[in-house]
């Protein structure tokens, strides 16, 4: 008995021991899900419809502005020209789910005035729903909502050294009292910066080259504030007021060489000299209403804004002339512009769940008006082939609904479907100039989403969008004016809008891997052009470079593969965001249809990564990292060289003082360089330019109050149906 007794124990002590240890792995998983949950996010989320950069509590906030982290976001890349682009494509920025009215430099100097302390967030929604305007890509940077009792904030000193000094410097104040909360943020900035430009013009018709090199120093003071005021009237109704401003003073000199040949034989060349002062100020407000209804999940929000962008700058060029056949001369030549943009918008949203299978239907709308005044004014003694004074207008209507529809099918299938339609009438024209143009059009937007969870480690999806990239208001005036590089610029009236067709899958592995595939066709599109003209200039014909946007048509595909993954390490304090992507661009129809050289067939490599470390040596020491190696191929310019981006920051976190101190180094190894080629039916011209992005920063930052945050969720219902999470 005994003999089988002992085994029948062993037995029930090892089956005793292997549940208790289950149960113990168990109660550990619970401890580890629970600790997951209090965890900081992922630097980089990956989902169905967008790429998210988590930057709440990075190390890399410290000292920039919003515009040094936009550069840092995975998939996002921007060109010499301060255009922003994710993978490789042109998109929208909204600010808090409301669309930026900037675009260009424009936008630059007014993401440069919002300090990166307040970023939540930075969203690069893919495959954006019928919710977004008619674009490609959407960025939605989301900020910090702090809805604790009292009063708190920071303050920030930041003194960066690039080829210059510059010194920036904000305030943050928040407070929130039961049902009322007042956020007041305030910047200043006095920035120098410097950059080089080299551009060789090669023409096919007379076999002529230009030489162009050019040195520009320039300097910016820059102040803004604004102010959010939201009042919860009950647990439903919210009610609130947004007001934002900011100006910023600029001053810059540059000096260009050009060296003109025909058959290799020196023709011409000319020194110019120019300085420049501007002034641009930006006032937008925004009211709104929402309501939104907990427990029935249904949200109604409201919007009317205005907002109103004001540009003067005076700019004079002094030109030394050298001729082989005419011998020298000098000339001067002044360029006025005062911008004037008015804005004007109306825009409502309703959100509710519909039946017991959680499905969700979304519809709204938006009613815009936009009135922009581009007066120019030339002065000197070179205004004889030139137009001396113009007055561009432009003024558009732009209605759009849209509806969406979403709803999860047996658990493992989510599915979105929706449908915009867009209307635009537009009225352009020239005071003296007589250019004139009035049209309409509308467009059907839809797209679909489709994703399939097969397990709690693989999931497929699916999008498809229709969309529509129309031509800024800029971008339409014909007024021909001189810039810092020799070389002339001007508007086209005649541009068309570009309509594309995008498809995109991703699979998704073990939640923490995941390969995406995207192919985008279009058969039309506005890109730069290069032209040569012959002016009338003192009574002799002289020839110039201009640069515009032109219609290019001509089928175009564009295949893309991106692979990234996020990992965590030493008990999460060490995070690594991998991320590879190959491009390849079909564009030999295009080609083939405008004669242009270039090559019909372009391949290259993206890749980037992003490393931070929480709490070194538990000393409240942060660091970070970020490398990229970019390419900027896009339309009819192909990039020469990879880029090579770098940022690396430490930081040191005092608790008890609530004070932090950080130090940051940019591009320290390698100083980026953008050198490209951009072709067209005359020739072709090499630009490279480098960038006054490297240097070291240090900053200081002082916190008080209760810092803790939640995040700014407009769109809950959204995010939480139909893939959009």
């Amino acid at each position: 008995m005994k003999t089988i007794l002992t085994p029948i124990a062993l037995l029930a002590g090892i089956f005793t021991f292997a549940q208790t240890e289950k149960d113990s792995i168990k109660t550990k998983e619970k401890e580890i899900e629970g600790v997951t949950l209090t965890a900081k996010k992922p630097t980089v989320e990956s989902k169905v419809d967008r790429t998210v950069f988590n930057v709440s509590n990075s190390s890399i906030l410290a000292g920039n502005t919003t515009w040094d982290i936009l550069r840092m976001t995975p998939l996002v890349s921007i060109d010499n020209n301060d255009a922003i682009k994710a993978e490789g494509e042109s998109v929208t920025v909204y600010i808090n789910d409301r669309k930026s009215v900037f675009t260009g430099k424009e936008l630059k100097e007014y993401l440069k005035t919002i300090p990166a302390d307040n970023l939540m967030k930075i969203e690069v929604i893919t495959s954006p729903s019928s919710r977004y305007e008619a674009t490609g890509t959407v960025i939605n940077i989301v900020l910090k909502k702090r809805d604790d009792e009292g009063l708190k904030g920071s303050i920030t000193l930041n003194n960066r050294q690039n080829t210059k000094n510059s010194q920036y410097t904000n305030f943050n104040l928040n407070y929130h009292k039961k049902k009322f909360t007042q956020t007041l943020i305030g910047s200043y900035s006095d920035n120098t910066y410097v950059q080089r430009n080299s551009s060789f013009y090669t023409w096919y018709e007379d076999n002529s080259t230009n030489q162009i090199d050019s040195y520009i120093i320039g300097r910016s003071k820059s102040p803004s504030v604004s102010s959010t005021s939201e009042f919860e009237i009950d647990n439903k109704n919210t009610v609130g007021v947004i007001l934002e401003y900011y100006q910023s003073n600029s001053a810059s000199n540059s000096e260009a060489d050009r060296k003109d040949f025909i058959n290799s034989v020196f023709d011409s060349s000319y020194e110019q000299n120019q300085n420049s002062t501007g002034l641009n100020r930006n006032l937008g407000t925004n009211i709104f209403y929402k309501w939104y209804d907990k427990e029935k999940n249904k949200i109604l929000d409201v919007n009317f804004g205005t907002n109103y962008y004001g540009q003067s700058e005076d700019s004079y060029f002094i030109n030394n002339i050298f001729s082989a056949a005419d011998g020298s001369s000098t000339r001067d030549l002044g360029v006025i512009t005062d911008t004037e943009n008015r804005n004007y918008y109306a825009k409502i949203d309703y959100t509710q769940p519909i039946g017991k299978e959680g499905a969700n239907f979304e519809v709204g709308g938006k009613l815009t008006f936009n009135n922009n005044v581009i007066p120019n004014n030339l002065y000197g003694n070179m205004l004889g082939g030139l137009s001396a004074k113009d007055v561009f207008h432009y003024e558009d209507q732009l209605t759009s609904l849209y509806a969406n529809y979403s709803r999860t099918f047996f658990k493992k299938l989510e599915t979105r479907i929706g449908l915009r339609y867009e209307y635009i009438d537009y009225k352009i024209h020239q005071d003296i100039g007589g250019a004139y143009r009035k049209d309409g059009y509308g467009s059907f937007l839809p797209n679909i989403l489709l994703k399939y969870t097969f397990s709690d480690k693989y999931d497929l999806s699916l999008t498809y969008n229709r969309n529509i990239w129309r031509p800024w208001y800029a971008e339409f005036n014909p007024f021909l004016t001189p810039n810092t590089d020799g070389i002339y610029s001007r508007g086209n009236v005649e541009l068309n809008p570009n309509p594309s067709d995008r498809l995109y899958m991703k699979l998704g592995i073990l939640k923490k891997y995941f390969i995406s595939a995207r192919y985008m066709y279009t058969d039309q599109d506005y890109w730069t052009d290069y032209v040569k003209e012959d002016i009338l200039v003192d009574g002799q014909t002289e020839t110039i470079n201009i640069t515009q946007q032109s219609n290019f048509v001509g089928k175009v595909h564009k295949y893309y593969i991106f692979a990234n993954t996020n990992q965590t390490f030493f008990k999460n304090k060490f995070t690594v965001n991998l991320g590879l992507g190959w491009y390849y661009i079909d564009n030999s129809d295009f080609n083939a249809k405008n004669g242009i050289r270039s090559n019909a067939y372009i391949s290259y490599l993206t890749a980037s990564t992003n490393f931070s470390y929480t709490n070194l040596f538990n000393k409240n020491i942060n660091l970070s990292a970020w490398v990229e190696v970019s390419n900027q191929n896009n339309g009819n310019s192909t990039t020469n060289r990879a880029n090579v981006f770098h940022n690396i920051s430490a930081t040191k976190i005092f608790p008890k003082t609530q004070m932090e101190v950080s130090i940051q180094l940019m591009n320290i190894f390698q100083r980026p360089n953008y050198d490209a080629t951009t072709y067209n039916q005359q020739g072709f011209v090499r630009s490279s330019s480098k960038w006054d992005w490297y240097g070291a920063s240090l900053s200081f930052v002082k916190r008080f109050g209760n810092q803790k945050v939640k995040e700014n969720t407009k769109t809950d219902v959204e995010k939480n149906g139909g893939g959009g999470k």
